[in-house]
């Protein structure tokens, strides 16, 4: 097969799979016959081939895929004005936490924020493919231990967490959050923020609502 034929197989696979394809899986349209260098170069070749166009082959955790480029979400989104999915800010500040310090019990999430996290703030990131337990921590009770999945990463466009914006210092969430608010590209779900928080919970001494408003700070 000649380098022509076997992009043309590449680009019809990957345009026509609904998730992320790998290299290993790549390879089983070749019989094997192609090495996963090759596979590699041709899909760098793929790239450039779409580099004008409205949509763009990119790389993130589970594989690789085809995707609208940012700039056309504008003209994308008068096909689908439906709103996204909105997030409230404790949500986001919870799975920004987990994301920069995984992984971290349901405990070390409180002691960050400085607020009790309500069960259904975990179960809401855990249903959405976000988070997962990984295991759990050798200490009194055994807590569960949560950090990110492979499914943030292709929703935020990355191939792994080394591409997630660094905090230079203290007191960086709200740059954090915009960055997460902001969404990688129109063909992916926006994490948009609600102003609303968590409830409080009512087996808490402090209600969570006055804790909230007290400056709050993600350890670097």
């Amino acid at each position: 097969m000649n380098t022509t034929d076997a992009k043309r197989v590449l680009e019809t696979a990957l345009i026509c799979s609904q998730q992320p394809l790998p290299v290993r899986e790549l390879r089983v349209l070749f019989n094997d016959e192609l090495s996963a260098d090759t596979i590699k170069a041709l899909l760098g070749d793929l790239q450039n081939d779409w580099a004008q166009r409205g949509v763009e082959l990119v790389h993130v955790a589970s594989g690789w895929r085809f995707q609208s480029r940012p700039q056309m979400r504008e003209y994308l989104d008068r096909l689908h004005p439906e709103k996204p999915p909105r997030y409230t800010r404790a949500v986001l500040e919870t799975l920004a936490i987990i994301a920069y310090r995984q992984p971290v019990t349901r405990g070390d999430m409180e002691d960050i924020r400085g607020v009790t996290i309500n069960a259904l703030i975990l179960k809401q990131l855990e249903d959405r493919g976000w988070v997962e337990v990984i295991g759990h921590r050798e200490t009194v009770g055994r807590p569960a231990l949560f950090a990110t999945t492979r499914q943030f990463l292709d929703d935020l466009g990355l191939e792994s967490l080394d591409q997630l914006p660094v905090l230079e210092g203290p007191a960086q969430q709200a740059h954090l959050l915009e960055t997460l608010a902001a969404g990688p590209d129109a063909a992916q779900p926006d994490l948009a923020i609600e102003g609303g928080d968590e409830a409080p919970t009512p087996a808490q001494s402090t209600p969570e609502g006055a804790a909230d408003n007290a400056p709050e700070a993600v350890e670097t």
